[in-house]
C-alpha cells in the first residue's frame, strides 16, 4: 500500500496500534524478562544519543530524524526464537511528531544488542505486516497482499474474554470512581466473570443513551488497591441495523464539544455540494475527513473529542476524527452519534490491548450506519469496509457524549467513558488502566 499523496513529502506519524498487531506474544513473559527486553532497548537508545548530541537518529525516506525516547511498550514484547526478540517503541522527533519503530534484539538476558530498527508504519499505514510460518518462524507480508485479519479486521464472529484493570493512585476520604459497565446488544453479548474490588459498587443508568455505570465511593484505605473486571464477550461483526430505542433526531442536537457553528456548516456545506441524499453526503464527509486529518496524538489537545480543536489543527486520535465528522454531519441535518469501547488484536490470542477506540455512526433511510474513519485513513483498502462496518473484534462501552447519571461528577456530564471518572476532593484525576484480553474458542 503506498502513502497517500498527501503525506508524501510531510512528516509521518507512526501509530502505536501496529504493535499489537505485528507478533504473537511471549507465552510466560516473567518481570525479569520484560525488564531486560526495556533495559537493552533503553541502553541502546541512550549509547546512540551520546553519540549524536543526546539525539537518536534514523534515517527514513532520505531524511535524518533526530528523535528522544517517550516509551518502550513492554506489553507488545515477542520471542520470535532463541535469542530473539521483538518491542514496539515511540520515539518523538524534534519538529514534535512521534514515529513507532519496530526494534529487534539478540542475544541473552543482560547482553542483548539491537539488529534491526525498522520504521513499521506510516500514518497509520503499514509498510509491512507480519505472518506467521507453519515452523513458528515469521515473515515480513507487503501490505498491499495483507488479509482482512493482518490489518485488524475479524468479520462475522469473535469470542474473548475481556479484563479491565484499574490501579488506583492515593485516594482521600469522600472520593468517587465512574467506570463504564458494557452491556448485551443485537451485536454483542456480555458475561460478567468476577468484579474484584475493594469496595461495593452501584449501577447507575444514563437514561438519554441507555448506557450502564458503575459506581463505587472510595476512603484512604484504598489507596494502591486494584480493580479487576473480567467479561466474556461474544461479539457479531456489525453492519448497517435498525435501532427504534431512540429518535435518531435528538442526535443532531450539539454537544459541549461537538457544537454547531458557521464553520461547521460552511464546511459541510461545500463538501457535500452536488451530493444527492444523505447516504451519499455522508460519504463525501467520511472522505472528506479522511483527506482533511492526520493521525497524530502529540501536543496539548487531542483525545478529547474536541471537534472545533481537530477543525483547526486537522489532527488527532479517533475521538478528534469521529467528533469532525459528526460535527459535519449534524450541520447538514444528518443525525450523527458516538460510540467507545476497545479493538481486539487480530492476530494474536493474547495479552494487552492498546487504550481505548471509538467510532461513530450516522442515520439516514431508517438505518444506522456504523463508521470508523481513523481505521479507514490508517488503511486505504479497507475505507470502503469502514463505511457501514465494524468488525467483529470489538466490545462496545458506551455510546453518546456528555453523559448524565445521578450521582454524577462535580465536573458536570461525562465527555464520554472509556477510561475510568475518577474524582478525589471534587478534581478529576487519572487512575492507571490496562485493558487485556484472551480469545476463546468459538
Amino acid at each position: 500500500m503506498n502513502p497517500p499523496t498527501k503525506l508524501k513529502y510531510s512528516i509521518l506519524f507512526l501509530l502505536l496500534i501496529g504493535c499489537n498487531q505485528s507478533v504473537q506474544p511471549v507465552d510466560d513473559v516473567s518481570a525479569d524478562f520484560t525488564a531486560a527486553i526495556q533495559a537493552g532497548i533503553e541502553k541502546h537508545i541512550e549509547e546512540q544519543s551520546n553519540l549524536n548530541g543526546g539525539y537518536f537518529k534514523l534515517i527514513f525516506n532520505d531524511r535524518e530524524l533526530n528523535l528522544k525516547l517517550v516509551r518502550v511498550h513492554t506489553e507488545y514484547l515477542a520471542n520470535l526464537g532463541p535469542n530473539e526478540h521483538f518491542a514496539c517503541v515511540d520515539l518523538a522527533s524534534t519538529d514534535g511528531f512521534v514515529y513507532d519503530v519496530d526494534f529487534f534484539l539478540s542475544g541473552e538476558i543482560g547482553n542483548m544488542r539491537v539488529t534491526e530498527p525498522p520504521v513499521h508504519k506510516t500514518n497509520g499505514q503499514p509498510l509491512y505486516l507480519w505472518e506467521q510460518n507453519d515452523d513458528k518462524t515469521w515473515h515480513r507480508v507487503p501490505s498491499d497482499n495483507a488479509s482482512p485479519e493482518l490489518l485488524g479486521v475479524i468479520k462475522e464472529q469473535d469470542q474473548f474474554e475481556f479484563l479491565y484493570k484499574i490501579e488506583l493512585p492515593k485516594i482521600t476520604d469522600g472520593s468517587r470512581m465512574w467506570i463504564p459497565r458494557p452491556v448485551s446488544d443485537a451485536f454483542q453479548t456480555i458475561k460478567l466473570n468476577y468484579f474484584n474490588s475493594p469496595v461495593s459498587q452501584i449501577v447507575l443508568k444514563d437514561k438519554q443513551h441507555g448506557n450502564e455505570i458503575y459506581y463505587m465511593e472510595l476512603n484512604s484505605d484504598n489507596s494502591g488497591k486494584t480493580i479487576e473486571i473480567s467479561y466474556n464477550v461474544s461479539r457479531l461483526e456489525k453492519g448497517v441495523y435498525v435501532d427504534q430505542k431512540r429518535n435518531p433526531n435528538n442526535y443532531l442536537a450539539p454537544n459541549r464539544m461537538v457544537p454547531a457553528n458557521a464553520e461547521f456548516r460552511k464546511i459541510a456545506t461545500e463538501v457535500i455540494e452536488g451530493k444527492l441524499g444523505h447516504l451519499a453526503q455522508a460519504r463525501a464527509l467520511y472522505d472528506h475527513t479522511i483527506d482533511r486529518m492526520k493521525y497524530i496524538k502529540y501536543g496539548d489537545g487531542w483525545g478529547k473529542g474536541d471537534a472545533v480543536y481537530a477543525c483547526d489543527v486537522k489532527s488527532g486520535n479517533c475521538t478528534d476524527f469521529h467528533s469532525y465528522f459528526i460535527a459535519l454531519a449534524r450541520a447538514v441535518d444528518i443525525p450523527a452519534r458516538f460510540a467507545i469501547g476497545a479493538s481486539i488484536p487480530s492476530t494474536r490470542d493474547e495479552g494487552g490491548i492498546n487504550g481505548y477506540h471509538c467510532w461513530a455512526e450516522f442515520y439516514t433511510d431508517g438505518s444506522w450506519w456504523p463508521i470508523d474513519i481513523s481505521e479507514g485513513d490508517k488503511c486505504s483498502a479497507l475505507s470502503t469496509y469502514f463505511f457501514g462496518h465494524n468488525p467483529a473484534n470489538r466490545i462496545e462501552f458506551s455510546h453518546g457524549r456528555d453523559l448524565l447519571v445521578d450521582p454524577g461528577p462535580a465536573s458536570g456530564p461525562i465527555n464520554f467513558l472509556a477510561y475510568p471518572v475518577l474524582e478525589i476532593g471534587g478534581e478529576n484525576v487519572k487512575a492507571k488502566v490496562e485493558f487485556s484480553f484472551n480469545r476463546l474458542s468459538l
